[in-house]
């Protein structure tokens, strides 16, 4: 169908690779520690839509096109590293709530939007995960079928949808693990400041990455 080969194959390995903890991990239990299971989900369908501006590129020929062109590449990962260190420093300079309270339910609303656009951004901007759909999604389309841009996109959409099912299951564990955390303002915090650490070397990284 479409000319999609080893779909059996494909999905499993859409399971291995959305259950390895990664960046997109940290970031989804870090959001589901801090605001609950509503601040998981958010982050998780975040990620997913980030995601899903990667495998339009890839079924339009965007994908290609960054990796085959080192200024669009150059261009594509100082935004996508300016906006990491951005919102990485934003989150280390937080200061604390003045209560445990303050820290979580008033301001719901507002943060699950922030949590939803740094997720969709910080996968969006990434080129990396634009190269990979590039080189994993190809591997199960055949070089002759005629419709491999609707090949690539119904790959990448299973993809999304084992990774976002596991997501919202891993933000519910972190969630309910997480009950005393959410009721200290300086635990959240801190684990405000470690996502904004973790962004900070994800910008890094991505602005010495190099393309191939």
């Amino acid at each position: 169908m479409l000319g999609i080969h080893s779909l059996w194959l494909f999905v499993l390995s859409c399971l291995m690779l959305n259950i390895t903890p990664g960046p997109d991990t940290a970031y989804i239990v870090g959001r589901s520690v801090q605001i609950g299971w509503r601040g998981g989900v958010a982050a998780a369908l975040g990620i997913s839509t980030g995601c899903l501006v990667h495998v339009f590129a890839a079924a339009i020929g965007l994908s290609a096109l960054l990796a085959a062109s080192s200024m669009a590449f150059t261009a594509v990962k100082w935004i996508g590293a300016a906006y990491l260190v951005y919102a990485g420093i934003r989150m280390l300079l937080a200061r604390a709530p003045a209560t445990a309270t303050d820290a979580g339910i008033a301001p719901r609303a507002m943060s699950l939007r922030q949590v939803f656009w740094q997720g969709a951004l910080t996968n969006a901007l990434n080129p990396k995960v634009a190269l990979f759909f590039l080189a994993f999604l190809p591997q199960f389309v055949d070089a002759d079928a005629a419709g491999k841009a609707l090949a690539f996109i119904v790959l990448g959409l299973i993809f999304i949808a084992t990774g976002t099912a596991w997501n919202l299951g891993m933000a519910a564990f972190a969630a309910k693990a997480a009950g005393r955390i959410r009721q200290s303002g300086r635990a959240l915090l801190w684990l405000n400041r470690a996502l904004g650490a973790m962004f900070v070397t994800l910008g890094v990284r991505v602005a010495m990455m190099q393309a191939r």
